[in-house]
């Protein structure tokens, strides 16, 4: 098996968390790409007075490092803001499992070179059916192969569309498969001009 990559699984029993939630808009007024992940789920995470709030499920111990968050339907909704899936990749996320997602946000995922991956309502309520009994489960992605594996649960297969598959297993944004590109491109140019040496 060809390990996409492997990590431990934090649940966010969840639907419709929209960007807002993931980063609040008053964290977007910085011009640099970095440091969102301490703004993320701001709102959820701390207190009024800033301390964190004991009772969100990723400020325990356990779930400390934890890379890839399983949430439900219509994650990522509400606006556009590519800062949401920056700051859940600053934060340490790789992997989300979610019933659905909001289309601009899975788009921005797979261009910031995080797997978005879209299962059955009935399958993500074991997976969190299983978190209530482990707070280690531990998952390998086959991105490959297409399947979650895990000592504590059978495999799991997914769907995903090729050209999202081969952007994550290339390492490539929207731009650099665009750059792939340029031969073909300097050679339509080159081919153009001596066409149209007018132009």
């Amino acid at each position: 098996m060809s390990v996409f990559f492997s990590g431990l699984m934090a649940p966010l029993d969840k639907n419709n968390v929209d960007t807002d939630q993931i980063i609040p808009k008053q964290f977007l007024t910085s011009t640099s790409r970095e440091g969102f992940d301490a703004a993320l789920f701001y709102d959820w995470r701390y207190l009024d007075n800033d301390e964190p709030n004991p009772d969100f499920i990723l400020n325990r111990p356990c779930y400390q490092g934890a890379q890839i968050l399983l949430t439900r339907d219509n994650f990522g909704c509400g606006s556009s803001r590519e800062h949401a899936p920056w700051a859940l990749k600053q934060y340490g996320f790789e992997v989300i499992l979610a019933e659905s997602f909001a289309d601009i946000f899975f788009n921005n995922c797979g261009n910031n070179q995080m797997l978005a991956i879209a299962l059955p309502a009935d399958t993500l309520e074991q997976l969190f059916v299983l978190s209530e009994q482990h707070d280690d489960i531990n998952i390998e992605i086959d991105l490959e192969n297409q399947t979650l594996t895990s000592s504590k649960f059978a495999p799991i297969s997914f769907d995903i569309s090729k050209e999202v598959k081969e952007r994550l297993l290339s390492g490539l944004d929207f731009i650099g498969v665009t750059e792939t590109l340029n031969p073909q491109i300097d050679a339509f140019e080159k081919q153009l001009a001596a066409e149209r040496p007018w132009q």
